[in-house]
């Protein structure tokens, strides 16, 4: 069977995921900040999944967390870095700098993180996909969400350039995900977010589409279909 690695797994996209990846007979390997909601997947869940409670932003946590996925599983198939947050819709200058550092380090140090804790032992192996959840603000800008669109925006880069230090033996690949209608997409559209699909219809699509991944798209920049 193979292995997915899936942050942010508790809610979301995330969350939506994991039926659909277990349908297709993958093992999950998850985590998220939430106990409760971790300790809920473990129930609904158990093993050969494994799910563990772990802040990305927290060097200690992923590497506990990376650890006991290559204890258990061996190096994964396929990692997807989906576990990220948004600031509240306002302007640059009226967003603290403790509230720019959290985005900063969950949405760009939490993925960076957890590719220098896989990619050796993908890279050993010669084979698997990271996929790093970027955004359409990774690739145009709007008004009120600049921390979150200069994240995105790294996000591109840090994948592209890590995808040319691989070789293409470990495919690295910035994914917008599109627009879902989620509580992230509420926070800033408010209401009008319900006019988008939610994040089960969006799993139905995104999640055969990671699984034909491979090294022929590494360092592309993709779109989920119907994104």
């Amino acid at each position: 069977m193979k292995i997915v690695v899936i942050t942010g797994c508790t809610r979301g996209l995330g969350r939506a995921m994991i039926p659909r990846f277990i349908d297709a007979e993958w093992q999950i390997a998850g985590c998220g900040r939430n106990e409760a909601q971790i300790a809920e997947l473990c129930r609904q869940f158990p093993s050969p999944h494994l799910f563990q409670t772990c802040d990305v932003s927290y060097e200690k946590d992923v590497t506990s967390f990376c650890t006991a996925i290559l204890d258990k599983f061996g190096p994964p198939d396929l990692v997807l870095n989906n576990a990220a947050i948004i600031n509240p819709n306002a302007p640059l200058w009226e967003i603290s700098a403790e509230e720019f550092s959290r985005i900063i380090d969950i949405n760009i140090k939490g993925p960076a993180s957890m590719m220098r804790h896989l990619l050796p032992a993908m890279l050993k192996r010669g084979s698997g996909v990271m996929v790093n959840f970027s955004s359409g603000w990774g690739r145009c800008t709007a008004a009120d969400v600049a921390s979150y669109c200069a994240t995105k925006y790294a996000i591109e880069g840090l994948s592209m350039a890590t995808a040319q230090d691989t070789g293409g033996k470990v495919a690295v690949i910035p994914m917008n995900p599109g627009i879902i209608d989620t509580d992230m997409l509420r926070s800033t559209f408010g209401g009008s977010a319900g006019g988008f699909p939610d994040a089960d219809d969006w799993a139905q699509r995104a999640v055969p589409f990671f699984i034909q991944l491979g090294s022929k798209d590494n360092g592309q920049q993709m779109t989920v279909p119907g994104g």
